[in-house]
This record gives C-alpha cells, structure tokens and sequence, in this order.
C-alpha cells in the first residue's frame, strides 16, 4: 500500500463511532481456565453463579442478648418490666440443646443459633439481671426482631454473579460464604507492546543528543497489567519498515492483542499504517479519530487478532489505552459493557477552552477544599509525562462543547 492510499483512510471519526466500528469483530471469551476463588480478584466469571444453599443456613442472633419469645416481652417498660427465667446458653459454633418456652430465655452472643421456640432477641442493654437465673426485661420486641431468617441472605438456587462480572473483593468473600472455592474465569491475554522510533533508547542507557528514554512501552505494560493482562514487550524498533513489519508479524502470532506506539512524525504514523495494512485482513479499520489528544489513532483487526496504532506521545498514548484498548481487552475477555472506572465529581478552578467537533481530554489534580473538591487542570504537551504524573486523572468535554467553564461539576476519570 502506497502512503497516498493511506492517508486516504485518515477520515476521522469521533470515538464512539470509532470502536464501535471495532468492536463488531470482537468475540469473548476467548479461552477459560478454573482457577481457585482466592487467585481470582479481578477476573472475569465465564460462568453464571448460583447459590448452592440457603445463605444463612440457621437462624441467627444479630445482638448479644437474649433468645425470647417476643410474646413474652409485649408490653414491657422501665416501670412495668417483664420477668423471665434464664434455661440456658447458645454456645457459639453449637447447636442450642435447650428451648424456651413460656416465660423462659436463653442467653446468646452475636452470630448465635436462635433455638426452637425462640422468635426474637433482647439486646443485653434493654435487660438487667435480678439472680443467675431471672432478667428484667425493660423493652419489648417483636418477632424476627435481631434475628437474620434462613436465606435472608440468599436462597437456593439465586443468582449470585453473571458471566462477565470482574470479580471483586467482597465477591470473593461471598463465595466463599456459600462453599464455592472455585470459578471459571477468562484467561488472561497475551498484550504485545512494540514501541516504534529511532530517537527511542533503553531507560537505563544515557540518551544521546536528540534521543529520548522509552516511556510507552512501560506505561503501557502496567496498563495492561491493570487491566488484569499480561504484557509482552517486543522491544524498540527503529522507523525502517521492513524491521517494523518483521516484528509486527511476530506480535500477531506471539500476542492475542497488539500494541504499535509509534513515533509522533507523519510520515511515521503513515508507516505504522502500511504495516499493519500489510499484516492480513480485514486490516485497518478506523485511522483517525475527532479527539484531542490521540487523532492519529489506527484501529485494526488481523484474522482475530486486534491491532492498535497509538500515538508517540505519552499522554495521548494513555488517553487512547483508555478509549480503546482497555474496552477492547475487557469485550474480548467477556465481560459486560463498558470495563469499570473509578470517578469522582469536582468542580473546575478554571475556564478550558476546546473546539467543537471533537472530544478533548485533559488532565487535572483533585484538590480537596472545605467546600468540596476541585479539578485543577494540569496543562502541558502530549509529550510531556509529568503532566501525567503530577495529575490524578482526567475530564472529556464532550463533541458538542467549546470548553468549561470555572465552577462547573465535571467528571475526574481518576487514573
């Protein structure tokens, strides 16, 4: 392909338009393994979850106190209390071996079976004891009052977890809860970084004149590994094409996605689009997108494989793994709508301008003040890391907009 022809691709569209393009070839899971619940934090379920039993399985006490029937205490006050007799204790991890019946109690701790016959509990503050074997009862309850039911928590057969839910935390101890100890879950995928440029040397070499440290490929790895991939760094390779398309050959085979950063020049980001054209097709998909950073942004799939061309320069290299990549690893991996971000609202501490027909992004610190917190913008070049490291996230303004305007609620996308 000539770069004429190339560049005849470079008809942007906005975002939205340009994944969804993509993601019409977008398949998952691809492949799933059984892994044990607690290896599991972050995967995605390739299987539905249903409660094997009711959850709790007994009736149990949610106070220290007194296993009662509520009966027993209808009326009760400081003044007029009621009196009943203690027959015994709820031991804990026991099942009760006595039962109250009229005028009777049992003494039990929190997490304790409710025994036969009992209906409510007592907090121990609500009671005083006149001997070893009588309380005054100074408040009455009702029945169920302190006590979770059976399956108050779940039933039998509930669902617990759809296919394509990232497992969490609290998702862990849940299954946990019910005795299931292990899940399906989709594999993790084999991410490819290949970082384009002759101006690119190893962080630990010292940089000649006009050569620069390699940042993407990093950050891009520990992107990927947020996301709950593995990455796989192919390297750094010069602007020659027949190198970049050797080693874009070997991503495809070696990787289930592809990541080519390019340099930032024209003339390279139209390289980058041979090479990838060159690969297979269906080939290039989307090259240009209506966003700022990151419109020379190349979308592609060969055979089943996708292929990103992102921007050289940082900022919009991780504005575009955001937009694109990440949703792309989480479709293939199965899992549901949008992967999840963490966001929070503040207010702007100034104007930003944009212009309209575009989706502009741009990176802000999150000050918390008296009133609130606060979005301050932290502008500098695409090319300039720190702008990602001394901020906490980033705000779009939408394709319809000409900017912010100071004061206004906007949504941080915290990195």
């Amino acid at each position: 392909m000539q770069g004429g022809a190339v560049k005849e691709l470079f008809n942007v569209l906005t975002p939205r338009d340009a994944f969804e393009r993509l993601e019409s070839y977008l398949r998952g899971p691809r492949d799933t393994e059984r892994v044990p619940v607690e290896q599991s934090l972050r995967r995605v379920l390739a299987e539905e979850i249903r409660s094997p039993h009711e959850l709790p399985s007994f009736r149990r006490s949610t106070m220290d106190g007194y296993a009662v029937r509520a009966v027993d205490t209808f009326g009760a006050s400081e003044g007029l209390p009621a009196y009943l007799t203690i027959v015994g204790e709820v031991l804990m991890g026991q099942a009760p071996t006595v039962s109250p019946t009229m005028a009777e109690t049992v003494a039990i701790a929190t997490g304790g079976a409710l025994p036969d016959g009992a209906d409510a509990v007592v907090m121990i503050e609500h009671t005083q004891e006149i001997d070893r074997s009588t309380i005054e009862v100074f408040r009455s309850v009702a029945p169920g009052e302190h006590v979770i039911q059976v399956g108050e928590d779940v039933h039998v057969g509930e669902m617990l977890l759809e296919r394509g839910h990232i497992l969490r935390s609290q998702d862990v101890g849940g299954l946990m809860a019910v005795g299931i100890t292990d899940v399906l879950v989709a594999t993790r995928l084999r991410v490819g970084i290949i970082s384009g440029g002759d101006e690119i040397v190893a962080p630990d070499r010292q940089p000649g004149p006009g050569q620069i440290r390699d940042i993407n490929s990093y950050t891009l790895a520990s992107m990927v590994e947020r996301a709950g991939h593995v990455p796989v760094r192919l390297g750094v390779v010069p602007d020659v094409y027949e190198r970049l398309a050797q080693a874009a050959r070997s991503g495809v085979e070696q990787a289930d996605v592809l990541i080519l950063s390019a340099g930032s020049s024209v003339s390279t980001r139209d390289m980058t689009a041979q090479v990838i054209a060159s690969l297979g097709a269906p080939g290039v998909l989307v090259h240009g997108v209506s966003l700022k950073p990151g419109k020379p942004t190349i979308l592609a799939m060969i055979g089943d494989t996708p292929v990103f061309g992102l921007p050289g320069n940082p900022v919009s290299c991780m504005v575009t793994f955001d937009l694109f990549v990440a949703p792309t690893l989480h479709r293939l991996s199965g899992g549901r709508g949008l992967p999840p971000r963490q966001s929070i609202t503040a207010r702007l501490t100034r104007n930003v301008a944009s212009a309209s027909g575009r989706e502009d992004y741009f990176q802000v610190r999150v000050e918390q003040r008296p009133d609130g917190a606060w979005a301050e913008p932290v502008f500098g070049k695409s090319n300039l890391i720190y702008t990602l490291v001394k901020s906490d996230g980033m705000v779009r303004i939408d394709l319809d907009k000409n900017g912010l305007t100071e004061g206004e609620w906007v949504q941080v996308i915290l990195f």
